[in-house]
């Protein structure tokens, strides 16, 4: 849809007098909404039904038009988490980063060695030299140097993952699909981030070259839905080998203990694991885990005690030409075994997709201290195992331990892979939870866990689909090495997807110099490519699971998000004309009773269609009309004192206005409905004397307009941060109802006739007396129930899309009146049919 910018006039007024700098605003550049030319009558130039175009004289950083809903709440409780963590605190996350983080990372010597050489056989030294080798050398590049240094950088103010990173790209980049992107926005705190370096020229034209091409944008989406889908399906393979290599070690211990025993007792397991999930990450991860602490200790006692018995001749694997000697004695053999050794790294992506349940230090911290050294050493003692014992490779993790230690090892591996799940199930609701947000993901149920970290979530729906998932794959495969094949798969894909959006954002956002941002892909992009070369030749072998969920998750969501743009583009195709609003005149051609009622919509301009519906519909309007709009913007928090927009439509007597509700991809919506009333009304009230009070300074400056010794005349196209910054100031945050801000104009700034009595006051106390009367009445909430259907002329598969798979995914998902969060009591919902 094609949208073309009006040019806007301002004119600046040279000086300043005690308060701060003033400047000329006409009345479309105090609207957020930067108005297409095919709707330019619907709200900027109104004032023609009651005046001239209207230029006023503003002082930023006193210029108020939001409200804030939230403002009962503790002060600063909005915060996602403070910038500055002390020592003990990162401390105490960084332990609980082992119970959901690491856990798969840590249980990965459960299985490693024993698939690799399921593959090359053990004839030399050689063969565990190299593989022990390039087991090393990935965990060092990719876990390490990859993620620990550079993509745990890329957070979204503390958020990760792929659609982390995709609102960081739609910020500085207009690539969202959905176009309901405001000038407004870019003026929260939270929006920009800090260029590090002044390449910019680069930067622009990749941004240029982005916006410009729809194919491009469209690609971008399938990339982050495919990573997303890649982490859901990781989320159902990780439990499932975890579960089944930690129980496995019982078969060659327990007599008569066969796969049978080995599935049963798995999805006993695994049914408790996901049960549990509904008490939240934080409770799961302190009680996960002292148990991984155990485990990553028990891994570097029992490798130290390898190391001790069998010998350190393995710390020659160290050095990187034994890969090369690796390879070239096995060949082929060599370069399919890399589909066990990538085994060695499967979770590594947790580490940026759970970030938002800790912190970049937390996570760092555990990883270089901790998780890091002790897998070196449990690799090099069964390493050191092997060169002694090469027949073991079966069994190799449980035939390294002593066996006095047998049982209790035993126990510990599995409950470490109990809590392996637990990094990729809490991935995948973070996954799920930002999909939803940013339209790419049917609405569902979201219990958050935590009071204090706001990324601490629970879908129930999601939860046991994974619980049904996991269940199945074990009793389809029942052995890990099919299992195994899969794994690999989707956790190499994962890590591709991150490191081609990670090379965007250091271009596009980081503007880092161009040979740096190359080398990047260039070293961890080659080296995920050849781990993906070997684990695609298993598709056959178990490697086609991982891809069937793939591909179901991003048709789901990649219909569900095309559907939502076809919707809101018919939404703003069909909205109704200002003119036509003018020709119905105050009473919007019905009645009006007292009241006011709160028009829930996805408009962040014009007059929504729907409201055509609730006057053929009801027998009277309420006197009072908000127009709502819940708007999600690619930030993960917005402030509450930068999240309400609120301003007038139409002229005076209609008494209708819009509110423009911004939350981010991580923030909770749980407002106390009566205190969200109350507050209404005590901000309405304060934007109309406000109102007044600027029609009082205009009356007053008419006589300046002219003076070119104190006004330079200046055109823009209204994108700058001055012709919305002032719309980001909470309304709320001025206490003072009844004062009149002379203080914030500057000591003589303006004469004191602009505060005078006049006929505007006559107006104002009508308004005010009419606002009451409504607000004693009560408030309504009017809803829309929609349908979504594709119009005759549509092709067939944009009509099978739309009219079978996007309704059944509508009629099927959160209902509207429960995602919006408002009171059941005070509902009135009209059907609505959306031609697309």
């Amino acid at each position: 849809m094609e949208e073309e910018r009006i040019e806007e006039s301002s004119a600046r007024l040279v000086g300043s007098g005690g308060g701060g700098d003033y400047r000329w605003v006409d009345g479309s550049e105090m609207d957020s909404e930067s108005t297409p030319r095919w709707s330019q009558f619907d709200e900027d130039e109104i004032g023609r039904s009651y005046g001239s175009f209207r230029r006023r004289l503003v002082k930023k950083p006193r210029r108020v038009d939001s409200f804030d809903v939230e403002a009962m709440e503790i002060a600063g409780s909005h915060g996602h988490r403070t910038n500055e963590l002390s020592i003990w605190y990162t401390l105490a996350l960084a332990v609980q980063t082992l119970g959901v983080v690491y856990g798969d990372l840590g249980t990965s010597p459960l299985y490693v060695f024993s698939d690799v050489f399921s593959k090359v056989a053990i004839t030399s030294e050689v063969d565990i030299l190299g593989a022990l080798s390039v087991v090393i050398y990935t965990i060092a590049l990719l876990p390490l140097a990859k993620y620990v240094f550079v993509v745990l950088k890329a957070n979204d103010n503390g958020e990760g993952g792929t659609f982390a990173l995709y609102s960081l790209i739609c910020r500085y980049a207009d690539v969202n699909m959905l176009p309901n992107r405001q000038p407004a926005d870019e003026t929260i705190s939270s929006f920009r981030l800090k260029l590090p370096t002044p390449e910019l020229q680069r930067a622009l034209n990749i941004k240029e070259v982005l916006e410009s091409k729809s194919s491009l944008k469209t690609l971008l989406l399938l990339l982050v839905l495919l990573g997303t889908s890649l982490i859901i399906g990781d989320g159902i393979l990780t439990p499932a080998m975890s579960v089944m290599s930690a129980v496995s070690g019982l078969q060659g211990e327990i007599e008569g203990f066969g796969s049978d025993a080995v599935v049963i007792v798995s999805v006993v397991i695994l049914v408790g694991l996901f049960s549990i999930q509904r008490f939240g990450t934080s409770k799961v991860g302190f009680m996960f885990a002292p148990i991984l602490c155990l485990w990553f200790f028990s891994l570097a006692s029992i490798g130290i005690y390898n190391l001790a018995t069998c010998g350190i001749s393995v710390l020659k694997a160290l050095n990187p030409a034994y890969i090369y000697m690796f390879f070239k004695k096995n060949n082929g053999d060599a370069w399919s075994s890399l589909g066990g050794c990538v085994l060695c790294i499967t979770g590594a992506e947790a580490m940026f997709a759970d970030l938002g349940h800790f912190s970049v230090r937390s996570i760092q911290v555990a990883f270089s201290c901790l998780v890091f050294p002790c897998l070196l050493l449990a690799y090099m003692g069964q390493a050191a195992y092997l060169l002694k014992y090469p027949d073991s490779v079966d069994r190799i993790f449980y035939d390294s331990v002593p066996d006095v230690l047998f049982w209790p090892i035993f126990v510990i591996a599995t409950l470490a892979a109990m809590i392996a799940s637990q990094a990729m199930i809490s991935a995948t609701f973070s996954c799920i939870k930002n999909a939803m947000a940013l339209g790419c993901f049917p609405r569902l149920k979201i219990v958050h866990t935590s009071k204090k970290l706001m990324g601490q979530i629970y879908i129930p729906v999601i939860n046991w689909f994974l619980m049904i998932m996991c269940v199945l794959v074990v009793a389809f495969f029942r052995s890990t090495t099919d299992i195994a094949n899969a794994y690999g798969i989707a956790e190499v894909g994962v890590m591709m997807v991150s490191t081609t959006l990670v090379t965007l954002v250091m271009l596009l956002i980081w503007q880092t110099n161009l040979f740096l941002a190359l080398l990047f892909p260039l070293i961890f992009g080659s080296v995920e490519l050849i781990y993906l070369s070997a684990v695609l030749t298993k598709v056959m072998e178990g490697g086609w699971l991982p891809l069937a969920f793939a591909a179901c998750f991003l048709t789901v969501m990649y219909i569900w998000n095309y559907g939502s743009v076809l919707k809101y583009r018919s939404e703003v195709r069909d909205k109704i004309s200002m003119e036509f609003m003018l020709d119905l005149g105050s009473t919007l051609g019905t009645v009006r009773v007292p009241g006011i009622g709160l028009l829930y919509n996805e408009l962040v301009q014009g007059v929504p269609s729907i409201l055509g519906q609730f006057l053929l519909s009801l027998p009277a309007l309420h006197s009072t009309i908000v127009f709502v709009c819940i708007k999600y913007v690619p930030v993960p928090v917005v402030p509450q004192e930068e999240r309400f927009l609120f301003r007038r439509i139409c002229p005076k007597d209609y008494h209708l206005f819009r509110c423009i509700a911004r939350y981010g991809y991580k923030d909770v919506r749980k407002e106390d409905h009566h205190a969200f009333e109350q507050l209404l009304a005590v901000s309405l009230e304060m934007f109309l004397r406000r109102e007044a009070q600027d029609l009082a300074l205009e009356a007053d400056l008419n006589g300046l307009d002219n003076s070119d010794s104190i006004s330079v005349w200046s055109r823009d196209s209204g994108h700058s941060t001055n012709a919305t910054s002032d719309l980001q100031i909470p309304l709320m945050h001025d206490q003072r109802l009844g004062e009149v801000e002379t203080s914030a104009l500057g000591e003589g700034a303006l004469p004191s006739a602009a505060m005078a009595p006049s006929d505007e006051d006559l107006s104002l106390e009508y308004e005010f007396s009419a606002l009451r009367e409504a607000v004693d009445s009560g408030f309504t909430y009017l809803v829309a129930d929609g349908d979504v259907r594709a119009k005759k002329e549509s092709w067939f598969i944009k009509k099978l899309v739309i009219n079978y798979l996007y309704a059944f995914l509508w009629r099927n998902c959160r209902a509207g009146a429960a995602m919006l969060r408002v009171p059941h009591m005070n509902i009135i919902e009209v059907g609505m049919t959306y031609m697309v």
